[in-house]
């Protein structure tokens, strides 16, 4: 496993936290965006009781991307892809794109009711 899979973990599992922890609210949202109603679509807040430590789970595993890629000295072999700085920088462009998402999924119950006709 080489450095930028590591690095690109920590986003990963923040950005599938994030849509556990909005899964309640905007999974109907985008079922009814894609023409799919019913009854059955107010039982989707199965999730709810769980979104509190999904947030969490976010917030920390952003917060370990962060430190991966800013506070941590990167340690790479002479030749390797991450010792381009190229792929430091792209690095952290798609951090801060993932974390923009991310935060916008988790808050979107907050906001909900101004996208949504509730």
């Amino acid at each position: 496993m080489n450095s930028t899979d590591s690095s690109r973990r920590p986003l990963l599992v923040a950005a599938l936290a994030a849509i556990g922890a909005s899964s309640c609210c905007a999974g109907p949202l985008i079922l009814l965006s894609l023409g799919i109603s019913g009854s059955w679509i107010g039982n989707l807040s199965a999730m709810e009781p769980l979104r509190p430590w999904l947030m969490g789970a976010t917030l920390i595993f952003l917060g370990l991307a962060f430190r991966k890629l800013y506070l941590q000295p990167q340690v790479c072999a002479i030749g390797s892809d991450c010792a381009d700085p190229k792929v430091n920088k792209r690095q952290r462009v798609i951090f801060w794109l993932v974390s923009i998402v991310v935060v916008a999924v988790v808050a979107f119950p907050w906001y909900a009711e101004f996208v949504i006709d509730v």
